[in-house]
């Protein structure tokens, strides 16, 4: 893949090229689980975000930023949708975007890295670590490179201030207090009058 613009071999593994790779959201997915009624898993994404990976000669100097559009939220049922832009959760009327930069890469063998940043959610900012694997890069059909990644985390939604919730009789709770993020990401190498 040497006559691919935008490889390098890093460690015997093929990576992205150094400078600005912007995600290409028609190609890509930002999606959670939480549980409902403790059992059932409840799937939904958000549909307006963008982000960039800033990579760097040094991999581990490397960086991404991604900003949601909080109202793009989507699960599939527009009441649902409704009460999770609500003030009971992401009140996206006081506070319009979530926000994720990084503050750490660090590479943990083959494909794999540990992406250290800060998430905002609604006024409140916490560190968390995605578990991220780089998927590999290809030519497309229009003379770009992309670069595909895929991360992973777990947080507390109360951790954020979307503490709304009902006790079951049974015990437990009506909404997982923990919801998990999944990230799937195809990037396209800026050119570099772009970056």
């Amino acid at each position: 893949m040497e006559d691919l613009e935008g490889v390098r071999t890093i460690n015997g593994v093929e990576a992205p090229a150094p400078g600005d790779w912007n995600i290409d959201p028609a190609h890509s997915e930002l999606a959670f689980i939480a549980r409902y009624l403790m059992v059932t898993k409840v799937r939904g994404g958000f549909g307006e975000w963008e982000g960039t990976f800033h990579i760097a000669e040094v991999p581990e100097e490397s960086s991404v930023e991604v900003t949601i559009k909080a109202a793009s939220i989507d699960t599939g049922t527009p009441d649902r949708d409704k009460h999770l832009r609500s003030p009971d959760f992401l009140d996206v009327e006081r506070f319009p975007e979530l926000t994720f930069k990084s503050t750490k890469v660090e590479l943990t063998g083959g494909t794999g890295l540990k992406v250290t940043g800060d998430l905002t959610i609604r006024d409140v900012t916490k560190s968390v670590v995605l578990d991220t694997e780089f998927q590999g890069i290809a030519a497309d059909p229009w003379g770009g490179t992309r670069a595909a990644f895929s991360a992973t985390t777990e947080i507390d939604r109360e951790e954020f201030g979307a503490s709304w919730n009902v006790a079951l009789e049974a015990g437990g709770w009506l909404v997982s207090k923990k919801v998990r993020l999944e990230l799937e990401a195809q990037a396209i190498r800026a050119k570099p009058e772009e970056s």
